[in-house]
């Protein structure tokens, strides 16, 4: 394969998997992708990212800890920084309902279900039994564009892992527990939860996998000038 069909391969394969595989992933893989990935640009190269990777008990003790915090009532935990809009514009709301009702519908969730949804949910906290999981960090004196630099991070991540044969889920679903994440992992406090991670295989028989997100084409957000006729 030619080095840009790999990259393209690697881009195009790469989805939010939702249920993995109890497969180990070797250390040293997961150390060489966080090397790879911190090769993403960064203004005047502050490299602001930081990563906590939990496997095993320390995995289970987190998992458990947050989804106890995930049963308490809804607004005891909020995240440090906002996410989404409120209220959601279009076309935005349009997209967020459609991923969100394909989701339920493979996983057999009717619209109004709450207790499930809620479940569904909580399953984030879990890393959906991917046996590596992340928590990204960032140092809460930075300014916007050091968020912007993480996510060319964090998507540098996820390309790497594809190459590698694995999969991942990128999970804004832990930043509210920030509190709950300080008691488990030595978060110094100046560090704010961006979000988790998911890593491992796929797990090919879960239906929640079968989810095919779509995308709208480059000439519906672009817009190409080349000054002819000027």
């Amino acid at each position: 394969m030619l080095p840009a069909e790999a990259v393209e391969a690697a881009l195009l394969s790469r989805r939010s998997v939702r249920a993995f595989r109890p497969d180990p992933v070797d250390r040293a893989l997961v150390e060489r992708l966080l090397d790879l990935a911190a090769r993403a640009p960064s203004g005047t190269n502050m490299q602001p990212w930081r990563a906590y990777v939990v496997t095993g008990a320390a995995r289970e003790r987190l998992c458990d800890a947050l989804v106890a915090a995930h049963d308490e009532p809804e607004g005891a935990h909020e995240s440090e920084y906002r996410y989404y809009p409120d209220p959601f514009p279009e076309p935005y709301l349009a997209r967020r309902r459609k991923v969100g009702f394909d989701l339920y519908g493979l996983l057999g969730i009717a619209r109004g279900d709450w207790a499930a949804m809620r479940a569904q949910h909580a399953r984030n906290l879990r890393f959906f039994g991917a046996p590596v999981g992340l928590v990204f960090t960032i140092d809460r004196r930075l300014a916007i564009g050091s968020w912007l630099d993480y996510g060319c991070f964090l998507q540098g991540f996820m390309i790497a892992a594809r190459a590698h044969g694995l999969d991942t889920c990128p999970q804004a679903a832990f930043a509210p527990f920030h509190r709950v994440i300080r008691a488990q992992l030595p978060l110094s406090p100046d560090e704010v939860v961006v979000c988790g991670m998911a890593l491992g295989h796929a797990d090919p028989g879960a239906p929640e996998n079968a989810l095919a997100t779509e995308r709208v084409p480059a000439r519906a957000f672009a817009t190409f000038l080349d000054g002819a006729g000027e």
